[in-house]
């Protein structure tokens, strides 16, 4: 029995795996022909069959909530998102440009302050930023790159437009469900990964790794590789299964703030059964907050005390660096064209959603006069939560959102809410439209890389925009298929 459309097609929306015709589109022929010829019956074996490999592999996420902090299963739809190679590579070439300006950006706002010297990027916004870490101020990391792990969300509204919506450079999570989403689909559809042309994802540890060792501040002891450690918060972290995977994967050590130590020569070192071992390059997954209590917050128990003494001094590299976070704001985002301008001479290959910050009053008041049409977010927020979308909010949401406004315009933007693009995805026999975004993982040391394809976020209920696994939302693979357009 073939496979039967739900609910299509949806009016005002683009999909990415069918056109208005309900028709596959190119990238997607393959699959669909595919999926038919097993039929429904056959699919719904194989969803239970991989829904069973997850548990069996323990691929889990962490939700916090009042009623304590729950690990789930990982939410897997066997539907994978598809594109084709050449509308990627215009992507790739956007995401390498944005990482490239940000890193820029970052690091003169450290240094000499050009761009907020020339009348770019206003005083006020710098000021007003959470992240921005006066500890940091002078130091240049080594290729000044700050951000040497970005996650980037991209979204495509019902023009067919991609468009970038927040940049996430803290410590972005998400690149392991990749990785284990790519190995599923290779488990349920083997053939497909025969006769098509998939580009692979598999390299990214190996990637990764030497990201990371390029940013060693010694020569390996012996001709060794360097000694690179994953610093995890925990056992207790919601991203702690990527944490040890990664850590696995690119042959790292997975530690905790405890089990490193500063000594007296600034140097890092790991205590080990046979005594201290100096660390080289840290992948910390921590927040700037809780990674030294001598910089930052004196009652953190998961950071290492001396870590930023060690790391001005130049004995050890740390991704993504203090400090990067201050180009990870959605007030700063706006300004993301700008900045790629004013450091490359380049037009933004990426567009931004459209925009208002409400620091401008003019801005602001067109917000207020429009919450039930916008979203609005705080700047330093992340995961869906703090934001208010517009449409589906009470009343009495909007009003509570005016007043926050109001008290700190800094604080907020808003974007019209976007009819994001929809893919087909398993709901019991059949296949029906859910909204998704894509986010693709950009690497920077010495050279730049960026992975094909990325996470794909999908919202698993009906009309949910909310892509974010701890309210609701699962994945897919993304295929990036060579359909020989080139």
């Amino acid at each position: 029995m073939p496979i039967e459309l739900l609910n299509y097609p949806q009016p005002n929306t683009y999909d990415e795996l069918i056109d208005d015709q309900l028709q596959p589109r190119p990238a997607a022929r393959a699959l669909f022909g595919y999926l038919d010829r097993l039929g429904s019956a056959e699919l719904v074996a194989r969803r239970e069959a991989v829904d069973a490999v997850i548990m069996a592999m323990g691929i889990t996420f962490t939700v916090y909530s009042e009623a304590g902090n729950i690990d789930r299963a990982w939410p897997f739809d066997l539907v994978p998102r598809t594109m084709s190679r050449k509308e990627w590579d215009r992507i790739d070439a956007g995401l390498k440009q944005r990482l490239t300006a940000l890193n820029l950006f970052i690091d003169d706002l450290y240094n000499d302050q050009r761009i907020v010297k020339d009348g770019v990027f206003p005083l006020e916004v710098l000021a007003g930023s959470k992240n921005f870490r006066a500890q940091c101020k002078g130091m240049s990391p080594r290729f000044g790159v700050w951000a040497h792990v970005c996650g980037t969300d991209l979204v495509r509204d019902a023009d067919g437009i991609v468009y970038v919506l927040e940049d996430n450079l803290r410590v972005p999570s998400g690149v392991s469900y990749m990785l284990e989403n790519r190995q599923l689909m290779k488990r349920l559809f083997p053939e497909l990964f025969k006769s098509s042309d998939i580009l692979p994802v598999d390299d990214y540890p190996t990637q990764l790794h030497d990201t990371l060792a390029a940013l060693s501040p010694r020569e390996s002891p012996h001709g060794g590789r360097p000694v690179i450690v994953v610093l995890t918060p925990g056992i207790y972290n919601s991203a702690y299964f990527e944490h040890s995977y990664l850590a696995q994967k690119m042959g790292a050590i997975l530690v905790e703030g405890s089990d490193l130590v500063v000594q007296a020569d600034d140097c890092v070192y790991m205590k080990t059964i046979s005594g201290l071992r100096r660390v080289d390059v840290i992948y910390r997954r921590i927040d700037d907050d809780f990674l030294d209590p001598d910089a930052f917050r004196p009652d953190s128990t998961l950071g290492v005390r001396g870590l930023m003494r060690a790391w001005r001094a130049g004995k050890v590299g740390i991704a993504n660096a203090p400090g990067a976070g201050v180009a990870d704001d959605k007030v700063v985002y706006t300004f993301v064209p700008q900045i790629i301008k004013y450091y490359l001479d380049q037009d933004a290959i990426l567009p931004n959603v459209p925009s208002w910050m409400c620091m401008y009053e003019d801005q602001r008041e067109h917000v207020l006069a429009n919450l039930d049409k916008l979203v609005v977010k705080p700047a330093n927020e992340s995961g869906g939560y703090g934001m208010l979308i517009g449409p589906r909010a009470s009343a009495e949401e909007r009003l509570k959102f005016a007043d926050l406004i109001r008290e700190n315009p800094r604080n907020y933007m808003a974007q019209p809410t976007l009819s994001i693009s929809t893919a087909p995805t398993m709901v019991g026999d059949k296949l029906a439209p859910r909204h998704l975004d894509l986010r693709p993982f950009v690497l920077q040391s010495d050279r730049l890389y960026a992975t094909t394809g990325g996470l794909t976020r999908v919202a698993l209920r009906e009309g949910s925009l909310v892509v974010n696994s701890s309210q609701g939302g699962g994945s897919k693979d993304t295929w990036i298929v060579d359909i020989g357009e080139e």
